[in-house]
């Protein structure tokens, strides 16, 4: 038995090593490419990789309280326990991780441990703008948090099962057998949210990227901006690795993945650069009607099927 959780953990340290590594060339990559939409060269491939050493081994003299310093550990936490209990490749002994020991729901509450562990870190930052932050932030996930329960409610209604592993596996034997073709409506439902999720414009202002002396990157610095940056790409491939899963058939190969979950961020990078940022107010309404309605209609639909 010991042996056995020897080499899962081993396994799911080699998978944390590539998804980072993953997430973090698809941050360059995608800014890259919003840098030649908008006329500039951009950043080399390897520019976020010495952004988070540089910011790891500065040292700083500001103290705000155990809370501030704990923000980016629970964040990152965050995604290291999202990925720990998602499959990464079908079928894969080595990159399934602990999808056994743990179901979509489990997955769900530390997608929200991260974020609400951060919002507890900024509110002890005393900075007089962070409040502010937090309720732009946690205003706008529990807008968008709203058709992806939906969605999420509407798929484990169709192949009744928590289990991501078995959701999956209900989706082998061909593309019409995807969730995307299966139940359109919930993934429509969630797609939308996935917008929010990704914190692109036009749903980016709680990271206030147009007020440069605040939001988190300057709030947070040396090692916990490193901490911050590196739960980033890594947050952000989990999520992708877990829409494939959920929606898109999942992966059996790694090129498989890397085209499936490539395809899934280009959605929420042209949506990006194609419309003007959104005021928080302006995405909660957004989120709140057009997704949501789809994500209650995607719970009838999958109710439908199984009566029909």
């Amino acid at each position: 038995m010991i042996a056995e959780w020897t080499g899962k953990i081993a396994n799911f340290a080699l998978t944390l090593l590539i998804v980072t590594a993953y997430g973090l060339f698809m941050t360059a990559f995608i800014e890259r490419i919003i840098a030649k939409v908008q006329g500039r060269i951009g950043i080399p491939y390897w520019q976020p990789v010495i952004n988070i050493l540089k910011n790891f081994f500065k040292r700083t003299a500001v103290s705000h309280g155990y809370m501030f310093y704990l923000g980016p550990v629970f964040r990152i936490a965050g995604g290291i326990g999202t990925l720990a209990f998602i499959p990464v490749i079908y079928g894969s002994e080595t990159f399934s991780n602990f999808s056994m020991a743990g179901d979509l729901f489990l997955v769900i509450y530390f997608m929200f441990f991260g974020q609400l562990g951060m919002a507890l870190g900024a509110g002890e930052s005393g900075h007089p703008y962070s409040a502010i932050g937090i309720a732009r932030g946690l205003s706008q996930m529990t807008a968008y948090e709203v058709p992806f329960a939906l969605a999420v409610i509407s798929i484990v209604i169709q192949y009744d099962t928590l289990s991501i592993t078995e959701i999956v596996a209900a989706q082998q034997g061909g593309w019409q057998n995807w969730t995307v073709f299966t139940n359109w409506v919930a993934t429509l439902a969630a797609m939308l949210a996935f917008l929010g999720m990704t914190g692109y414009s036009p749903f980016d202002i709680f990271l206030a990227p147009q007020e440069i002396p605040i939001g988190p990157p300057t709030e947070f610095h040396s090692a916990y901006l490193s901490f911050m940056s590196l739960n980033r790409a890594l947050f952000g491939a989990t999520k992708l690795v877990l829409f494939m899963n959920l929606f898109f058939g999942g992966a059996t190969g790694l090129i498989e993945l890397m085209i499936k979950t490539w395809l899934i961020y280009m959605v929420a990078i042209v949506v990006g650069v194609a419309f003007p940022r959104f005021r928080v107010d302006q995405a909660i309404r957004f989120f709140f009607k057009i997704p949501t309605l789809i994500g209650i209609m995607s719970i009838v639909y999958a109710q439908m099927m199984l009566t029909s």
